[in-house]
């Protein structure tokens, strides 16, 4: 049965201005990022939505180069924390898929593990605060404060639950036929595991992946409370870009949140051929 015109206009019309309400934000932060101190700092009807005379100022500042429109002496610049928010997330994003997935894998197939479905999913119910204070003095007695494998560390347990179930769904829906016809042929489950069913699982994992990923990238409070100078992550160092003269450095801020999302970005194109594949893995299932 073809739906009305009507509907099909009112529906095209939802999505329209959903997608302007999603876009308003990111078009903002890119608007600010290129205005020059008078502008961001502007109020009221002197406030604009575009830049009058767009600049790199912004940009020049937080990698720590001199700027006229900025008078503001930054302590550390933005290279560091870019590097740290690469690395931590990076490895924990490896450190949550290799277990998560080796987890999850055992689990669909042999029903190993008992309650540790039940055991990662309380590990995610907990309030991050209830378990970071213990953790912090871990950290310490282990000399792991302050250091990006540390945090990479942390990262990859926190992400380990949502790599886990992700890819449990995923194996569940994978079929076994396949497995089993490898394994007739000679093949060792092992074998099976890395030669068969890890490249036939592909798109799930690089969507699962992506998703792990975007969670540790944006992490603020576990960076927060575990890394002092040296490794502070990006929206650590975010939050630090305020002066006594001017008060929040918001147009250093937007051009570090659109550094800050090119990462995200370009692992989603990089992905985006697995990507749609991955999120509707055995959705059409018979």
């Amino acid at each position: 049965m073809r739906r009305p015109i009507a509907f099909e206009v009112f529906r095209y019309a939802a999505i329209a201005l959903a997608v302007a309400i999603t876009l308003v934000p990111i078009a903002w932060m890119t608007s600010m990022a290129f205005k020059p101190t008078a502008e961001w700092q502007a109020t009221g009807a002197n406030l604009t939505w575009w830049p009058k005379s767009p600049t790199l100022d912004n940009f020049r500042f937080i990698f720590g180069q001199s700027s006229t429109a900025l008078i503001v002496a930054l302590e550390r610049t933005a290279a560091k924390p870019i590097l740290s928010s690469l690395l931590s997330a990076g490895f924990g994003t490896l450190i949550a898929m290799g277990a998560g997935t080796a987890a999850a894998y055992g689990l669909s197939r042999f029903k190993a593990g008992g309650n540790l479905p039940l055991a990662l999913l309380q590990l995610r119910l907990f309030p991050p605060m209830a378990v970071m204070i213990p953790v912090m003095v871990m950290w310490t007695f282990l000399k792991l404060n302050d250091t990006w494998f540390g945090l990479a560390l942390i990262y990859g347990i926190v992400t380990l639950p949502f790599a886990f179930w992700l890819m449990k769904t995923f194996f569940d829906d994978f079929p076994r036929e396949i497995e089993e016809a490898a394994l007739v042929e000679g093949c060792s489950r092992f074998r099976v595991f890395l030669k068969v069913t890890l490249p036939m699982m592909a798109a799930p994992l690089a969507s699962s992946a992506l998703f792990v990923f975007i969670l540790n990238w944006s992490d603020y409070l576990i960076a927060l409370l575990l890394t002092n100078r040296e490794w502070a992550t990006i929206p650590v160092y975010m939050a630090s870009l305020s002066s006594s003269m001017t008060g929040q450095l918001y147009g250093a801020k937007a051009a570090l949140g659109l550094i800050a999302a090119v990462p995200p970005v370009i692992a989603g194109i990089a992905i985006q051929r697995h990507l749609v594949r991955g999120l509707t893995f055995g959705a059409l299932k018979q």
